[in-house]
């Protein structure tokens, strides 16, 4: 990976509007690309919220083939977090492949992908939240959204950005880069900031066809958009600025009922908002082709000039 794409893409980012706004296109990542890029559908399943009660020892035993006495005797706690390290978990992963029991080690295995590089909190530790997603079974709007909070902040990802964060936007951005030798032969010895802010709408890879057919997620329960919730926050996420990915035309500006600004920080007194967010969850809307109309990717006047404006009102670095 290459530093410099990561620290243009979080000097593009839009506060406002939690997307990258470039000088005459945006790009932001979605719930269905990100489901694409790692092979793992969306699920009914309510996601991960930080409102639910810690899994019981017979819960956790029952998809880990672990015993409840030794998730029992090796649950502790790190820097006031609950969780099972890194080092128990390696050593029954080993104890099942030489067993060959499968099933095991392989559940055993993505626990710990969960823990160690998914949402990971402290080092060699797999903390509860982690084995909280494990279970919960949905784990794309949570690796969104611990992608989008981070980013929001303008933490710098080589410190505060979370560890999967940096592959996962790294891989997201430069599936939407042309595939071109000439491009690429181009663009060799310039700066990435120089390469990306050379790009215009017309040299963006928009959509894919393995999107055909797909239903986009568009907004939940009274939410005009997306509400996210992570492990460290929450954040609203804009899929009406997103529908060209997905092979839609973006015709006229956004109303702005339907980009609706939300992020807060993990905390005590978010509890309320978090249940709102959950029950919202229970009910997502989403759109079908014959609603979003033609796969022709174009962008009109009208929404042109509306990206243009903001992009000049940002006052692009």
């Amino acid at each position: 990976m290459e530093d410099g794409l990561l620290s243009t893409l979080i000097q593009l980012y839009d506060p406002m509007y939690h997307c990258f706004t470039f000088p005459d296109y945006q790009l932001m990542p979605t719930l269905e690309e990100y489901s694409h890029l790692i092979g793992v559908p969306i699920s009914s399943q309510a996601p991960f919220s930080g409102l639910e009660e810690d899994p019981k020892d017979q819960d956790i035993a029952k998809v880990t083939y672990l015993k409840m006495s030794e998730i029992r005797d090796h649950m502790t706690t790190k820097g006031k977090m609950l969780g099972l390290t890194a080092k128990f978990l390696m050593n029954k992963a080993q104890y099942f492949a030489r067993m060959r029991s499968v099933d095991a080690f392989e559940a055993v295995f993505a626990l710990l992908i969960y823990g160690l590089f998914l949402f990971p909190s402290f080092d060699d530790f797999v903390a509860m939240d982690a084995i909280k997603i494990f279970l919960i079974g949905n784990l794309v709007p949570t690796l969104l959204v611990d992608v989008y909070h981070p980013v929001h902040m303008r933490n710098s990802y080589s410190g505060g950005m979370i560890t999967c964060c940096v592959p996962m936007l790294y891989k997201w951005f430069i599936s939407h880069l042309p595939r071109s030798h000439a491009f690429w032969n181009l663009k060799d010895g310039l700066l990435w900031s120089q390469k990306i802010m050379s790009l215009t709408h017309l040299d963006i890879v928009w959509y894919s066809r393995d999107y055909d057919g797909v239903s986009i997620i568009d907004s939940c329960g009274g939410f005009s958009n997306g509400p996210l919730l992570g492990t460290k926050g929450g954040i609203s996420y804009n899929p009406i600025l997103a529908r060209r990915q997905l092979g839609y035309p973006m015709s006229d500006k956004p109303k702005n009922i339907h980009l609706d600004g939300l992020f807060f920080k993990e905390c005590e007194d978010c509890k309320a908002l978090k249940e709102k967010i959950m029950q919202a969850w229970r009910h997502v809307h989403k759109l079908e082709k014959k609603v979003l109309g033609k796969t022709n990717c174009v962008s009109l006047e009208p929404y042109l000039k509306w990206v243009q404006d903001r992009a000049i009102s940002l006052k692009m670095p």
